[in-house]
Parts: C-alpha cells; structure tokens; sequence
C-alpha cells in the first residue's frame, strides 16, 4: 500500500462489478443487460448530438431530460434529480440524505454497492436479514435508524415487495428518508414513484441501463419532494456541475419519450424470464420468484461454483456470488433473448446429464 494514501483508501473494499469477459461469441448473462438494442430515437438523437454541438458544454441541470423523466411519471421537473447513472445518483444520496447519528438499514442480501458507500462516507449502519424465503420483512425495519435504503425488486434475489407493504413503511418511518432503489422495476414490479407527492421522506432512484438499454450511456436519476432534490444537487454542485453529456442527454430525452420501444422490450423479456424459469425448474433447479430481468436460482444436487465453471467452458458467463455464505449456492443469471435463454437450457441440460 502506498505511502502517499490518504488513511481511509487504506480502509475501504471498493465495489466489484460484473465481469465484462473479452471471449468470442460469448453468451453474456451476468451483469443484467438488456438483450435487446435501444430505442432508433435515442440513437439517433445521440448521433444529432455529436454531428452539431459536442463543442460545447451541456446544460448543467439537465432541463429538458428532467422534463421527459418527470412527464413519465407524472410529476414535476422539480422532483427529478439526474445523474451518471444510478450509481452516482445513489452516491449522492448516501452523502446528502443517509449520513446521521442512526444507523443506515438495509438489507443483509443486497446490492452489494451500499455498504461500501457507507465506508467510504463514513456512514454507520446495520444490515438487516431477509426472512427464509429471502424476502424484506417490513416489520424488521420499524425501529430507530437514519434511513433506509433497498432495491426493488431486490437484487441479486429478484423479489419484489408490494407497493402497500412500502405505504405501510412510509407511515411508520416518518422520520428519515427511505430510498427505493427501482433498477429493476419496469420487469414487473409497480413504482413507488406513485407515491412521491404523498410521502416527503420517500426517494426513487431509477436507471436507464435495464429497461431502456443504455447501460453504455450512464444515466440514472432520482425521484422525491424538493427539499430532497434540493440537497442532491447541493452536492452534486460541489462535485460535478456536469454529471451527463449533451450526448447522454440528448439519448436519454429521446428513450424515456419512446414508449412503445419500452414496452415491447420489457414485455420480451418477461415473456423469456417465464419460460427459462419452467425449463430451470424441470431440471430441478429451485428459482426465486422474480419481478427483475434476471433470475436467482440454486439446485439441490450441483454446486454453484462448479455450474458457472462448467457453463464458462461452455462460453456462457452467468454470476455466481461466493459470499455472503447464504448466497454461495445461488447463481443469477440474466434473462437474455429466447436463442441466448435456449443455448443456456441447451448446456444445463449436457452438465446435468
């Protein structure tokens, strides 16, 4: 380690994504991609952008994305906070909005990226378990804390929690922001976005990199009361002024406005997840119910590490996860196109015999 660190680079665990593997005619189902391109209007949109003004520098507030996000969603462009993905947005969020005397709660099976944001902010929390069928208890978290955060549907699991179960936390946790984190939720889950105009502590963040098939773009943005965004932006003023490119905005106006790309997308790859799921379970695999683009599955006869080394060979790359050790014998594996999802079933069916 390097004498020229500062002390807390000598502490932290940073985050470790999803393998990006360089293998030929490689089968890529471990970081959650959508399968399918991005809508013609973002494209072009995009190349519009770069032929006439890529010289000059971007709207620093993002006007006329946050006008597209927040006519989706039927707010106001004031309760639209964007940033470079939703990485950065939730990055912001742990510093402005999640950093108090309580402890910060989430769940002990989760993206994996909220305890490192609290190392690196200096953030004190507590994880709290998922029940025996790896689900958010609402109940667990009607205690003291400083915030809380969790996806939905969760991930790496794909369970969803109901919109009424995260009411009845919204009207018990009054006190402190809970942050819904929606990466997944145009696969078949219902948005707390809804709910925003009733509960002030309430915070959506959503991304652009799943359902609208930009995860090259980096864009992802948060929904909330203004005092929320207001602090959000505080801090991203004092980081970056100009968080997206007048590239990534000009694709991402044009994404959030192509609806009917949205939907066919999503409805695809729902479709795929339905029956990968029957073909997994009649090989005796047992799958998590989910309402994400991907599935979280585990077989009572084979050991995950073995499965993912064994399909690798195969050149299909899925995501085993070897800790926490309640995961280690879980794969998740993204729902690709009905050809990828066909040649996964294909070498499942030659390893397990």
């Amino acid at each position: 380690m390097s004498q020229f660190w500062s002390p807390i680079v000598h502490d932290i665990t940073p985050y470790v994504p999803g393998e990006q593997p360089k293998l030929a005619n490689l089968i890529k189902l471990n970081t959650n991609e959508n399968p399918y391109g991005p809508s013609l209007r973002a494209l072009e949109a995009m190349r519009q952008e770069v032929a006439n003004s890529i010289r000059l520098y971007p709207d620093p507030a993002s006007d006329q994305l946050r006008e597209a996000i927040a006519h989706y969603h039927d707010l106001r462009m004031e309760q639209v906070f964007v940033g470079n993905g939703s990485d950065e947005v939730l990055a912001h969020v742990f510093q402005a909005l999640l950093k108090h005397d309580a402890p910060l709660l989430f769940p002990d099976i989760t993206y994996s990226f909220y305890p490192v944001y609290c190392k690196l902010y200096g953030i004190n929390y507590e994880t709290v378990a998922l029940d025996d069928n790896f689900e958010i208890r609402v109940d667990d978290y009607l205690r003291p804390n400083g915030g809380i955060v969790f996806p939905n549907p969760n991930a790496p699991t794909g369970c969803l929690l109901a919109l009424s179960e995260i009411e009845r936390l919204l009207d018990a946790n009054t006190q402190s922001v809970v942050v819904v984190d929606e990466a997944y939720v145009d696969f078949g889950g219902e948005s707390a976005a809804s709910l925003v105009d009733r509960y002030p502590q309430l915070l959506v963040v959503h991304t652009l990199s799943k359902s609208r098939s930009l995860a090259g773009l980096r864009v992802g943005y948060a929904l909330g009361n203004n005092d929320l965004i207001q602090a959000l932006t505080r801090v991203k003023d004092s980081f970056n002024s100009y968080p997206l490119g007048r590239v990534a905005q000009a694709g991402a106006t044009a994404a959030m406005q192509d609806q009917a790309h949205f939907e066919n997308t999503c409805r695809k790859v729902m479709q795929s997840r339905k029956k990968l799921v029957k073909e997994l379970n009649g090989f005796g695999f047992k799958v998590l119910p989910s309402a994400a683009n991907f599935i979280f599955t585990s077989h009572p006869e084979h050991d995950a590490a073995t499965l993912s080394a064994s399909l690798r060979e195969r050149n299909i790359v899925v995501r085993h996860f070897s800790k926490p050790e309640r995961i280690s014998q879980f794969l998740r594996i993204t729902v690709g196109t009905d050809v990828q999802c066909a040649m996964l079933v294909s070498a499942l069916r030659e390893i397990l015999g």
